[in-house]
């Protein structure tokens, strides 16, 4: 797995394989849970009281133990984060309009105008430069909510429009989004990880499979395959290059992630069954 910040390694836990559960979570649950991902006890204390101080977790204590959940903040921000991995636009049907944002922030607030641009590629809107973004889904009332976040609705103007001329539609989304250098990364993803899929696929078949290593392995390929959305306008089909590896690389990371769920979920339950055992001996010394 690529080296990432622990703050990313407890957002992808909570994301992917703690988001549905109600109760909160024991501090030694996730210790033991991000021990086989390279964080030791001491890290994942301080990352979890780094990330309470930003608003991103919640945490009381029980005893002599410490429990952590979501926000509202937090929580909506991985919700928001797994439509996009599991349910992106890209198969929305498309009427051929495109919505136009401009914007028009001073220098001094360069800060909250860094904020809007980065807000605005994650919803998948291209640059055309000089304060001028395009998208071609329907993401007037997302826009909206951004502006009103960062704080900057005065300085922000909303058009839905048509594309009159002169380039094609191939010729403006070159000049909107770096297509070839995501395809790239798409195709690196689908040689990495397609092998890894055979084998696991095969061990399963044999009855090989262990319940930490499909843990660790579907931890890694969600913690890759992660970014994409980041950096993927999810363009309609009619937008997309004809060579595009991106349909390719989510069939191949849903297959993956379905074989490994079962046993990766199992050993999640494990480990809070465990958690459990421990806080109630703990409790009652």
């Amino acid at each position: 797995m690529a080296t990432r910040r622990p703050q990313d390694l407890v957002f992808t836990l909570f994301g992917d394989f703690l988001l549905q559960r109600a109760e909160p979570v024991w501090v030694g649950s996730l210790i033991a849970l991000l021990k086989p991902l390279g964080l030791s006890d001491g890290a994942v204390r301080t990352v979890l009281s780094r990330m309470t101080a930003k608003g991103w977790l919640s945490s009381y204590r029980h005893g002599r133990n410490s429990f952590y959940e979501l926000t509202r903040k937090g929580r909506r921000l991985l919700e928001e984060g797994k439509a996009r991995i599991y349910d992106p636009p890209r198969d929305k049907p498309w009427d051929g309009s495109w919505f136009l944002i401009s914007y028009s922030i001073p220098e001094e607030n360069r800060q909250q105008r860094d904020h809007l641009r980065t807000q605005l590629s994650w919803l998948g809107c291209g640059s055309l430069g000089y304060g001028l973004r395009i998208c071609p889904h329907d993401v007037g009332s997302e826009v909206a909510e951004v502006a009103d976040a960062v704080g900057c609705r005065d300085n922000v103007e909303i058009f839905r429009a048509e594309h009159l001329g002169f380039c094609d539609e191939g010729e403006l989304v070159a000049r909107a989004w770096d297509l070839p250098a995501i395809n790239a990364r798409y195709e690196a993803f689908v040689s990495s990880h397609l092998p890894t899929y055979e084998r696991f696929r095969a061990d399963l078949e044999a009855g090989l499979l262990q319940p930490e290593s499909c843990f660790v392995q579907r931890f890694a390929l969600v913690h890759e395959y992660r970014d994409f959305p980041l950096i993927d306008p999810f363009l309609p089909a009619p937008l997309q290059p004809p060579d595009w590896a991106g349909d390719c690389a989510a069939a191949l990371f849903n297959r993956f992630h379905d074989l490994l769920m079962p046993l990766a979920d199992r050993y999640v339950d494990s480990a809070l069954e465990l958690a459990l055992e421990a806080t109630t001996i703990r409790s009652t010394a």
